[in-house]
């Protein structure tokens, strides 16, 4: 199992190199909202402060999955860059004009 932070994160990590690879294409694509729907465990930590993580867990998870309580979370993402301003991001290459 991984953290849902870790997925959000190996997610954005996957979106950048798709927009680098494309440098020099021809043909861009705009990056719009992302849905995202992943099967969770939802854990409290007995600790102080007691924490909640969000653990996101296989299709097919076994043993300490299989004696916890599922749920089904689903995020929309709206994916932003610093550089373009907080416009949404184009994959593709060289800066096209109108290009947001």
């Amino acid at each position: 199992m991984i953290e849902l932070a870790e997925l959000i994160e190996e997610l954005r990590r996957e979106l950048t190199v798709a927009r680098t690879a494309a440098e020099g294409e021809d043909l861009y694509f705009e990056v719009g909202p992302v849905e995202l729907e992943a099967a969770v465990v939802v854990e409290r930590s007995a600790t102080a402060g007691g924490k909640i993580r969000f653990w996101v867990v296989e299709a097919g998870a076994d043993g300490r999955v299989a004696d916890s309580v599922t749920h089904r979370v689903k995020l929309t993402l709206d994916p932003r860059t610093h550089s373009g301003g907080g416009r949404a991001p184009w994959v593709g290459g060289t800066e096209a004009e109108g290009e947001r």
